[in-house]
């Protein structure tokens, strides 16, 4: 639970407040919004294990409003309406919008948290998890490659790569094809565990142990036993918390905080991050023997926009999300849409992709998606991209996959080469492929 967050979206201080001290009380992290406008500033920053619970009306719009925003910026989190008993009718709309329930609020002291159990209970079993697509591009093949290699060992991974890149799906995959695969797959959010928080968020506590501990908690490494503990974003790990984990490791014993015994344990470790450990060891932000014991094997995660091919396969499968999950019928893209999905530089990834098509979905509802659907600028690449040419061996190759990703047209196959597009033509001619596109 320490890694769910709830944010609290009432103009009511007084009841605000109550609902928070529920929370509290059962081991939840709140976070307040008195209107709209704050719930969507704290939401841009939000993880997606959050949780919204929020009141029907609010002073600037209300509830359904900042459904229909979250769901226009691909934001999956779960939404629970909070209403009078008067206003049931309107939030039985919510629900067809996409929200998870609507409680009256009379009843939030019995039937919020029950709720709010369900859905950690259905995030355990994964039903909440995205579906991972099998990407054909030839950086992706060969992560698919490493991760056959790598799963079946006990090796620990190291997962490197840009926020939004899909780390933690290719934990997933690690899990999914190890010998651990029918145990525990336990992900930690690193970002969000305190010097102070992290000893018992790993290890657990006995009741008693300190102030507050009302009952005895199982520790993430309790959880994992006999699977695997994702650490993501393991670069955020307090000082402190990277020896007590150390140490751990080494022994593969730990306490639980108020204990008296110590406990062995089992568990696989594969850790992700965004930044450059070597640079943060250098800079004394982490430690280099901690590094060596989560660095038995690499992984390294490119960037959507290195990986061009798999932009429009990855749109496809996005869009058909969307349509399930909106009740939306969006059968596709048109050439203008098309077109400025592989020439944007993607700087959030693949989450930001997911977000666009969920939005853009969204507005369109039926027909197909086009270029104002996307809410993206056309951008030309600053430098060549992936398909740029590189030596005669590998040019024809290059140039059918980036014609074929552009649909044909050779402008915009030229901008995903990063070559001029007379460069295009003689290369065409050159190959004997000039007629074969003559119709772009």
């Amino acid at each position: 639970m320490d890694k769910t967050r709830i944010i609290v979206v009432e103009d009511n201080i007084v009841y605000c407040e109550f609902v928070c001290n529920l929370l509290a009380r059962e081991g939840f992290r709140t976070v307040q919004a008195y209107h709209l406008s704050t719930a969507k500033k704290l939401l841009q920053q939000a993880s997606d294990g959050d949780i919204v619970v929020s009141d029907l009306r609010l002073p600037d719009g209300d509830g359904i409003d900042l459904l229909r925003w979250m769901r226009k910026e691909g934001m999956t989190q779960p939404l629970i309406i909070m209403t009078n008993y008067a206003e049931v009718h309107t939030a039985v709309e919510s629900m067809k919008l996409g929200s998870l329930d609507y409680i009256p609020k009379q009843l939030v002291e019995d039937k919020l948290m029950p709720l709010l159990h369900t859905i950690l209970k259905e995030r355990s079993i994964g039903r909440n998890r995205m579906p991972v697509f099998a990407r054909d591009s030839s950086a992706f093949q060969k992560i698919m490659q490493q991760i056959r290699l790598v799963a079946p060992t006990d090796m620990s991974v190291l997962i490197f790569g840009e926020n939004g890149t899909g780390k933690e799906h290719i934990a997933h995959h690690l899990h999914d094809k190890s010998k651990r695969a029918g145990k525990p797959f336990v992900p930690v959010d690193c970002g969000s565990l305190s010097k102070d928080l992290a000893p018992s968020a790993f290890f657990g506590h006995v009741k008693g142990a300190f102030t507050g501990a009302d009952s005895t908690k199982k520790g993430y490494i309790n959880e994992a036993e006999g699977g695997t503990l994702f650490l993501d974003e393991v670069g955020n790990l307090a000082l402190e918390t990277q020896q007590m984990l150390l140490r751990a490791i080494q022994e593969r014993r730990y306490r639980p905080i108020g204990d008296k015994t110590d406990k062995s344990f089992n568990v696989r470790i594969i850790a992700a991050t965004n930044e450059d450990l070597e640079k943060a060891v250098i800079e004394k932000r982490f430690r280099q023997d901690l590094l060596y014991r989560l660095h038995d094997f690499e992984i390294t995660v490119p960037p959507l926009r290195d990986c061009q091919e798999d932009i429009m396969p990855l749109a496809e499968f996005f869009r058909e999300i969307a349509n399930n999950e909106l009740e939306c019928s969006v059968t596709g893209f048109d050439a203008e849409a098309r077109k400025t999905l592989l020439t944007h530089p993607w700087p959030g990834n693949v989450r930001e992709l997911r977000q666009k098509i969920m939005g853009a979905v969204l507005q369109a509802q039926t027909g197909v998606v086009m270029k104002e659907h996307l809410e993206l600028a056309v951008t030309k690449p600053t430098s060549p991209v992936s398909f740029a040419l590189r030596n005669d061996a590998e040019d024809k190759e290059r140039i059918l996959r980036a014609l074929k990703q552009a649909n044909g047209n050779r402008k915009v196959a030229a901008e995903l080469l990063g070559i001029g597009r007379t460069t295009l033509y003689s290369k065409l001619e050159e190959y004997g492929l000039k007629y074969k596109f003559q119709q772009s």
